[in-house]
């Protein structure tokens, strides 16, 4: 109970502090949340789910190959394995939110990736690490990318543009080779004024939607948000969805 948590600066505004706000909620509350986010997909029971990070208290993002709330520990080690090829001094992607769920009656995932001004999404590559799991990276998203092409035509994943993004397409796809139905949020979080120093906040859902197809354009397909992506054995999602969430203050 005397334990101390300690943030950096840029963790107390901006996408981080709205998904520790959301996730200190009740956890009714945050379940509800989620399920709104992805309605009418899958939906997250309180007394039954997990998600991370999960408030200030416990405010670590997930890394879907650590620990086994979300993979088992065999699952855990093919991620790894599929991901890097030199573990020591690596890791793979953190995300901003992770979250169980029920999909269709089945366990599945929910991956979120938050954004809170108009510079966030990033079109840079990869940024040069140990060359032979920058080789391994190249070879995970490039499977990916053809194994999506094969379902619908236009992807064009890569390591050396628009990494991030492309990053998180590709691990949602291997989730589905694993059998886990898995859902991919973009979230724009609204009106984080705070954040005008690096960018322009999203006002709207439209600004949002409107940003990240621009940035998505040229290398995920227009038509593939929203829609069931059949990939096998189980399929996946990528939803783009939005969330206003500021400190409240009433006057009595």
């Amino acid at each position: 109970m005397n334990s101390k948590k300690t943030f950096r600066t840029k963790e107390l505004r901006g996408s981080r502090l709205r998904c520790l706000m959301l996730t200190s909620m009740p956890r009714q509350q945050v379940a509800s949340i989620l399920t709104q986010l992805v309605e009418p997909i899958a939906t997250v029971n309180a007394n039954r789910h997990v998600w991370a990070p999960a408030g200030f208290l416990q405010p670590d993002e997930a890394q879907l190959a650590k620990g086994e709330d979300f993979l088992t520990s065999r699952q855990g080690q093919e991620v790894t394995d599929w991901w890097l090829k030199v573990t020591d001094h690596a890791n793979t992607p953190n995300w901003d939110l992770v979250s169980q769920c029920e999909i269709g009656g089945k366990p599945g995932l929910i991956l979120v990736e938050a954004k809170a001004h108009t510079a966030e999404p990033k079109r840079e590559g990869k940024p040069k690490g140990h060359k032979d799991n920058d080789d391994q990276i190249e070879k995970a998203i490039q499977q990916a990318n053809s194994a999506l092409n094969k379902i619908l035509a236009g992807w064009k994943l890569t390591r050396d543009s628009h990494y991030q993004l492309c990053n998180r397409f590709a691990w949602t796809w291997k989730l589905t080779t694993m059998g886990i139905p898995t859902i991919l949020v973009y979230l724009g979080l609204l009106h984080c004024d705070e954040m005008s120093d690096q960018g322009v906040p999203f006002n709207s859902f439209e600004d949002w939607e409107r940003a990240l197809r621009e940035h998505a354009d040229s290398v995920v397909p227009a038509n593939a948000w929203g829609v069931r992506i059949p990939t096998s054995p189980a399929p996946m999602w990528a939803l783009i969805r939005s969330l206003d969430m500021q400190w409240g203050v009433q006057r009595h």
